[in-house]
C-alpha cells in the first residue's frame, strides 16, 4: 500500500510534451531582440520559469528593456505552436487512466494555457475543477505556494502528497513545502535535477510502481 493518499502533477514537460515547443518559441521572438540563444540554452534557461522570470533573464542578456508587449506576442505564437504541434508525454494517459489514488494539477502557467494544452491532449476532463495556477494566488516557484493551495484544496497534508515534477525551480518549491517529489527526467537535458528529487525515474511507466510501492 502507497505510504501517498494524493498525487499533483507539474503540467508543462510532466502531462504534455510543450517545453521544446514553448522554449523554442521563446527563444526566436527573444533572438529578435539580440538574445543570441539556441533552443537547448533557452530550455537550461527558462525552464520551469514565470515569465516574469523569463523577461527579466532575456533583459539581463540584452541588457535593455523588451518592448511591453513582449508577452503578448509570445503568448499568441506559442498558442498556435501548441495548436499545431502539442501532444501528451508518452505513457502518461495510461498513468492516469490507472492511478487510484485523488490527482491534481499545479502550475506556473495560466490556467488558460493549462487548459488549451490539456484539452488539445485530450486531458483536461481528468482534471476538471482540480486545476492550480500560480497566476490565481501571484506566487510562482520556487515558492511552494502553489503546492500547498493545491493539497490543502484537494483536502491532504504535505506529507501525504507527492509532486511529479521537471523542473529544478518545481522540485525545490516541492521540497521547500515539506512534500516529497518524483523527477522526471526525460527532457532533463543538462541534467539539472540530478540528486534533488526524492527520486527520478526518466519514463511514466515507471510511475505508477512508484507512487505504489513507496515507502
Amino acid at each position: 500500500m502507497s505510504k501517498y493518499k494524493c498525487v499533483i502533477f507539474d503540467c508543462d514537460g510532466v502531462l504534455v510534451d510543450s517545453e521544446a515547443l514553448s522554449n523554442g518559441v521563446l527563444s526566436d521572438l527573444a533572438n529578435q531582440y539580440g538574445a543570441n540563444l539556441d533552443l537547448n540554452a533557452a530550455i537550461k534557461l527558462f525552464k520551469g520559469c514565470s515569465m516574469n522570470t523569463c523577461i527579466e533573464k532575456i533583459e539581463t542578456l540584452i541588457n535593455k528593456p523588451l518592448p511591453e508587449d513582449f508577452e503578448a506576442q509570445y503568448r499568441t505564437l506559442s498558442m498556435e505552436a501548441f495548436k499545431a504541434h502539442i501532444k501528451p508525454i508518452e505513457g502518461i494517459k495510461e498513468v492516469l487512466d490507472q492511478l487510484e489514488l485523488p490527482f491534481c494539477v499545479a502550475s506556473s502557467a495560466l490556467e488558460a494555457k493549462m487548459r488549451l494544452n490539456l484539452g488539445l491532449t485530450g486531458l483536461l476532463d481528468r482534471f476538471e475543477g482540480r486545476l492550480f495556477s500560480c497566476y490565481t494566488i501571484q506566487k510562482w516557484k520556487p515558492d511552494p505556494a502553489i503546492f500547498l493551495w493545491a493539497a490543502e484544496s484537494m483536502g491532504f497534508k504535505p506529507e501525504e502528497c507527492v509532486v511529479i515534477e521537471d523542473s529544478y525551480s518545481g522540485v525545490t518549491a516541492a521540497k521547500a513545502g515539506g512534500f516529497d517529489v518524483f523527477g522526471y527526467t526525460a527532457d532533463d537535458i543538462h541534467n539539472q535535477l540530478k540528486g534533488y528529487p526524492t527520486l527520478e525515474f526518466n519514463h511514466m511507466n515507471q510511475l505508477l510502481d512508484l507512487i505504489q510501492n513507496a515507502k
